[in-house]
């Protein structure tokens, strides 16, 4: 007998919706996301798309109009629940504006439950555009069939961020001064986690004083090679997801 075709087809697209789904709502799509829908993917009425909301989980719907700037599609079925992320926060100092795009963009794609922009002595670009960051991480988890999206953190102070941590969360600081390797550190201490990241030019000696002296805090090192901060991010967090996260 043949085998039964997959439901919906791999090749429907996946849409990233504000509003929280349930079966038999109706979406009306933003004109980016009609445009995607109709003029590059050429979808038309009938055809299924998937979307998903960050807070319910995966739906299969169906385009019900569309035509010129409009398009509405309807949920049918629930495909999946909100996924299960672990308790990973990322604390990173901002950098440049397309590099830290990238790290918010790979942050999604690697599982971390929550990004933390900080901002410390040396950082040479401390304004964040939120709204640029939340585009990439929406646009990462629609490619990657990511349903659970990290929690975008307002921008801090590196003081404020060390007066307020829970006494349950253990930080591991990435620095030049170094530490435990990183992937033993991370399978020796089990829990909530935390990696803090500076900025290009690292952490100033009183900062990294007053880091080091939380006692949540554990220095770690991430090998023989000087990385640069964006790349230290993604590295820590891949290691993290290795030895303590959902890829053991």
């Amino acid at each position: 007998m043949p085998a039964t075709p997959a439901w919906p087809p791999r090749s429907t697209p996946r849409l990233f919706i504000e509003d929280r789904l349930a079966p038999g709502a109706r979406i009306e799509l933003d004109k980016a996301q009609t445009r995607y829908l109709t003029t590059v993917m050429r979808r038309q009425e009938g055809d299924p798309v998937r979307v998903f909301d960050d807070a319910t989980g995966d739906y299969v719907a169906r385009i019900v109009q569309a035509g010129g700037a409009r398009c509405t599609l309807e949920v049918e079925e629930k495909l999946a629940g909100r996924e299960q992320v672990p308790d990973l926060w990322l604390c990173a100092a901002p950098v440049h504006k397309d590099n830290f795009a990238l790290v918010a963009e790979k942050a999604s794609e690697l599982g971390v439950r929550r990004l933390l922009p900080v901002v410390t002595q040396r950082c040479q670009h401390a304004r964040v555009n939120e709204d640029r960051l939340r585009k990439r991480m929406i646009e990462a988890a629609e490619q990657c069939e990511r349903s659970a999206l990290p929690k975008l953190g307002a921008t801090q102070k590196l003081a404020a961020l060390l007066g307020r941590w829970p006494a349950d969360r253990t930080l591991f600081v990435c620095d030049e001064t170094g530490g435990a390797p990183a992937a033993r550190a991370f399978a020796d201490i089990s829990g909530p986690a935390a990696i803090l990241i500076g900025p290009e030019g690292g952490f100033a000696p009183e900062e990294r004083e007053a880091i080091l002296a939380l006692p949540q805090s554990r220095g770690i090192a991430l090998g023989p090679r000087i990385l640069r901060a964006e790349t230290a991010a993604i590295a820590a967090v891949s290691l993290w997801m290795g030895a303590a996260g959902d890829w053991t």
